[in-house]
């Protein structure tokens, strides 16, 4: 049953044909996150397992930022009041963020430009594909504050995209990753003109909402759960989720239309 009904309050939502537009939406303080805004981005992940019409999800920011991570007034001041219960109850909400976004079967396209910091650093390092502007500044700035870099999976998630050395160098100095670097590292996906970028990411999610959903959402799965195989178990696991894909009707689709010398239109089962 379809129930996936969203009317968030704390960010916008479309939907364009199949792909759902997620787009933090406080442009005059770059975007950062709030308490109720990291909720309820993590049940709109959650939510999105319901949602089959949604077959991709663009990620950004409103104005000329991504986002500039946790509001500083209406966030960092509150933390330096709270128990050591309600601290933890905070950082695990803040990971089940990132645990929603790596477990919604839709792929996640981040489009992001100018300030990307902090958690908006984790949302982008979160997301399946990443786009980025030359005027990107992606910081993991933790440290900055006194916070270690482990924060929402950093220390697992990023030295797998750009590399153990490169990684700890940003987690430990805090610094911006420029958007040449993140390029180079293979954190971006690919750098696009400023006036070209949600287009560009938009053109991306739709390319992938219209191949065949059931595949992408495993190839998602696998690519998440295989990191902590052993190779003889991941390949094991691929034959399993394969196998699987094999009994989809656009598997069928796509091999009719081979014979056929057209090209396959997936329907999502």
């Amino acid at each position: 049953m379809n129930d996936f009904a969203p009317h968030p309050q704390h960010f916008l939502w479309r939907q364009e044909g199949r792909v759902g537009v997620i787009t933090l939406n406080r442009p005059q303080r770059k975007n950062p996150l709030t308490f109720d805004s990291y909720a309820e981005l993590r049940d709109h992940f959650h939510a999105l397992v319901r949602a089959p019409e949604v077959r991709a999800i663009v990620l950004t920011g409103a104005g000329e930022n991504f986002c500039s991570g946790g509001d500083v007034h209406e966030i960092i001041g509150p933390l330096t009041r709270m128990n050591p219960e309600q601290l933890l109850g905070f950082t695990r909400m803040t990971g089940d963020l990132v645990k929603a976004m790596r477990h919604c079967p839709q792929p996640i396209v981040a489009a992001v430009d100018g300030v990307c910091a902090g958690a908006g650093a984790i949302l982008a390092m979160s997301s399946d594909f990443r786009l980025a502007t030359a005027r990107a500044k992606t910081s993991f700035l933790f440290t900055r504050v006194g916070l270690a870099g482990c924060d929402m999976g950093a220390c697992a998630l990023l030295p797998r995209i750009i590399g153990q050395g490169r990684a700890a160098e940003l987690l430990y100095t805090g610094r911006a990753m420029s958007a040449s670097e993140g390029d180079a590292w293979g954190f971006f996906n690919r750098l696009v003109a400023p006036a070209r970028l949600q287009e560009e990411a938009l053109a991306l999610a739709q390319e992938i909402a219209s191949g065949p959903t059931r595949a992408h959402a495993m190839t998602k799965k696998m690519l998440h759960a295989e990191w902590d195989l052993p190779i003889d178990a991941a390949i094991d696991a691929e034959a399993e989720a394969q196998a699987l894909c094999m009994q989809s009707e656009d598997f069928q689709r796509a091999y009719r239309a081979f014979v056929a010398k057209q090209k396959p239109r997936f329907e999502g089962n």
